[in-house]
């Protein structure tokens, strides 16, 4: 399109979106400019005065047809040019930066690496490209992929980086060539970018600056045939024990509708198999397994795809996901209003659960309570806590069948920020005291529920329906709602076949941000609301809440359709407890903003630090106590962010391969806060080979906000002369005429054979 643009027009589209336009005629050409006015006014006259066979309308068109063609020789009489500044050629600079990552060495269709690219256009005086740009510019050349840096010429590239940051390279090189007269900078790279620093940041320096980039994009954007693992999501860290139901993202190119096997292993076994059926090209499908982690400590999951005949590349058919895998025992307060079959059948579900405590605080009369589980005789002495350092022990809170007026004002504002500061788990049961007909409407604990509260209760609190409970699609994909280890039998089918259970507060609606996971309809007649909301959740603050309607769910196991086999019922009370703390914080807790680095590569640690009530600390003493895999121990400190209250951060530099351990402790005056423990892994890394097409968007956009062109090689021929018109540098200003464009004659061709051929037409000659 190019070629054609400048056969027609004498210049390529770059000069003409470089250059200005202008008009060099003289004053008396002006003035025959003038004369040619009056000229066309008269040819026009001429025709509309004219007696004879043509009609009006064939009249104005030729009229018209004739003023086309005179507007054209009068701008040719105009002398209309294009003012544009051109570098002075050697007095200025270009950098040139070449992506040294892994990703050049996929081989293209015809089996050669993009690298050969480099190795033939920029090899000095044997490349086309490099002597084109050297006879107009001093070079300087940067090579680039986790860090970038000077380098004396593309021979020092070894094509071995593990990571692509485009925007420190950006930066890097605009910093080097800050003092000389720059006229752009040219960036040879597929484009991958998976550095930590948005690109935003480093564009915006080079639009101030008026430094134009060149981007020059290797490699084909569609690697056919291949299959490659997208996104793995599990959490940072679980419960000893718990079922993971994990979504594996799988794309392909050129194996659509195959069947292949998806393993998952960590370091000591299999933990699953299954069969993945691939979609169309181009489609990714969702393959989701189910496994279990028992031991605790730090565990690398992979989870690969076996490499199929002819793939373009291997090394993106597995992913490795480190996880964390708790073996402390979580407490969970259950507070129960009345007596009821629910606290019985909860307690057995969970009791042989190592990693759960429910602790269970039953009023039995007014002033007086049973508790069942407790550490000592002091604990929930006074009853429910009054206090935020008595309530945070807890990770999470359980609330039966207890109505709101029981609590003073500060204990409702006490459950509530337990879900929204302290980060904790709020699940509260159906019951005839609970929600509405618990007077729950307008307290703070309201708001932190993922469902709508009725102004009142409905039928004065005598409401009660038989429901049937199934799972919406959220549901289905929920883990803790996976009743069945056979994927097979299918976890809409189980819950099919339970039996009805009741509910006495009737709520249909989810706040907005809500999930519903379960609901139901009425077994004898609809709701008067529509579907009933059975189980609903959202995150709320730092925590999550929860809403479980039924009050009745121990049926689920003591019903007589319900074999005694049947583990429904301890089985969901077992995940539900265990989803609720999930994630819940400690008062000293600590991420990594990587989960793995190669040796050398440095990892950021934010430590997040509270008092026993959560309260944000900002002059604690923290340290970062380190573990290498050959066991030498290190100390680091962490200093305060300043940015946000009780936020720690240091950054750690690990130069052995393996696991390292970190343990975060906190104190302040003498007195520790707590500590964390969290684990990194240390290794070599195949990001490059992910997402490995070349990224044309990323390099458009480049390209485009600086002001400079996007090429492939197929086009970068035309790169140093593009530069030269950049006006970037010292410059100097050129006049470049367009009267004579090819297009200008052709129109007047045109316009001449235009009107001959509608004269013919209407049979005028």
């Amino acid at each position: 399109m190019d070629r054609l643009f400048e056969l027609l027009f004498k210049y390529r589209p770059i000069v003409f979106e470089q250059g200005d336009l202008a008009f060099l005629a003289s004053g008396r050409t002006r003035l025959w400019v003038l004369g040619a006015g009056l000229l066309g006014a008269a040819a026009v006259a001429t025709y509309t005065a004219a007696r004879g066979r043509a009609s009006i309308t064939e009249r104005g068109v030729m009229a018209a047809l004739r003023l086309l063609l005179l507007g054209v020789l009068v701008l040719c009489l105009l002398q209309p040019s294009l003012v544009i500044s051109t570098v002075v050629p050697q007095q200025n600079f270009v950098g040139v930066l070449i992506d040294d990552s892994r990703s050049m060495g996929i081989p293209a269709a015809d089996g050669r690496p993009r690298s050969a690219f480099v190795a033939e256009q920029l090899t000095p005086d044997q490349g086309a490209l490099v002597q084109a740009l050297a006879e107009r510019f001093t070079l300087r050349f940067f090579r680039f992929s986790s860090n970038a840096g000077r380098i004396d010429g593309p021979g020092e590239l070894t094509w071995d980086g593990t990571h692509t940051d485009l925007a420190g390279a950006l930066d890097v090189a605009r910093e080097e060539l800050a003092g000389v007269p720059l006229s752009g900078l040219v960036m040879l790279t597929d484009g991958a970018d998976n550095g930590s620093r948005p690109l935003t940041e480093a564009l915006v320096p080079l639009q101030a600056a008026g430094v134009p980039v060149f981007t020059v994009g290797l490699g084909e954007e569609t690697l056919r045939p291949d299959i490659e693992l997208g996104r793995v999501e599990l959490p940072r860290a679980v419960l000893e024990g718990s079922t993971l139901l994990v979504d594996v993202v799988v794309t392909q190119q050129g194996f659509g509708r195959r069947t292949v096997p998806l393993v998952v292993e960590d370091a000591e076994r299999i933990l699953a198999e299954d069969e993945v059926t691939l979609g169309p090209d181009g489609e990714p499908v969702v393959a989701r397994v189910r496994f279990e982690l028992q031991r605790t400590g730090p565990h690398s999951v992979r989870f690969t795809i076996p490499v199929q005949e002819g793939e373009r590349v291997d090394r993106n058919n597995a992913r490795e996901v480190h996880i964390e895998v708790l073996g402390e025992r979580q407490k969970v307060l259950y507070f129960e209003g009345e007596p009821r079959f629910e606290v019985k059948f909860m307690r057995r579900a969970v009791e042989e659960d190592e990693n759960v405590q429910l602790v269970v605080l039953q009023r039995t009369a007014e002033s007086k309570f049973l508790r069942l589980d407790v550490d000592d005789a002091d604990e929930l002495a006074a009853g429910f806590p009054r206090s935020r350092e008595e309530l945070y022990r807890y990770r999470g809170l359980i609330l039966g069948s207890v109505e709101a007026s029981f609590f003073s004002h500060d204990q409702l504002q006490m459950v509530a920020d337990f879900v929204s500061e302290r980060g904790g788990g709020l699940l509260m049961l159906g019951g005839r005291s609970s929600f509405a007909e618990g007077g729950w409407s307008g307290t703070p604990v309201e708001q932190v529920l993922p469902v709508v509260l009725p102004d009142s209760p409905a039928g004065g609190g005598d409401f009660l329906a038989e429901v049937k409970v199934s799972p919406t699609p959220a549901g289905l994909a929920h883990p803790a709602l996976q009743l069945v280890d056979d994927q097979q039998e299918g976890v809409a089918a189980r819950w099919d076949a339970l039996p009805a259970v009741t509910v006495v507060n009737p709520l249909a609606r989810v706040r907005p941000g809500a999930t519903s996971l379960l609901t139901a309809r009425g077994t004898q007649a609809e709701l008067p609301d529509g579907p009933q909301i059975v189980l609903a959740h959202q995150r709320y603050g730092r925590g999550k809440a929860l809403a479980l309607t039924i009050q009745d769910s121990w049926l689920w196991q003591m019903h007589a359709d319900v074999p005694l086999e049947d583990q429904s019922h301890e089985t969901l009370w077992q995940q539900l407890l265990r989803w609720l703390v999930d994630g819940v914080p400690q008062a000293v807790s600590a991420t990594l903003e990587q989960e793995q680095v190669e040796p050398g590569e440095s990892v950021r640690l934010v430590a997040t630090v509270g008092d026993s009530s959560y309260i944000d600390v900002n002059d604690a003493e923290v340290v970062a106590r380190i573990t290498s895999p050959s066991g030498m121990v290190t100390e680091q400190p962490a200093e305060w962010s300043v940015e946000r209250d009780g936020q720690y951060v240091a950054s750690l530099s690990p130069s052995e391969e393996g696991e390292y351990e970190i343990e975060i402790s906190a104190s302040r005056e003498g007195h520790v806060l707590g500590t964390h423990v969290s684990h990194l892994a240390v290794g070599p890394s195949d990001d490059e080979y992910f997402g490995a097409g070349r990224r044309t968007r990323t390099l458009e956009r480049i390209a485009d906000e600086t002001g400079g062109r996007f090429y492939t090689p197929e086009t970068v021929s035309s790169l140093p002369e593009d530069i030269s018109v950049t006006g970037a540098g010292v410059t100097l200003q050129q006049e470049l005429d367009l009267w004579d464009m090819p297009a200008l004659f052709l129109a007047m061709l045109l316009f001449m054979g235009l009107e001959w051929g509608y004269r013919r037409m209407r049979g005028l000659v």
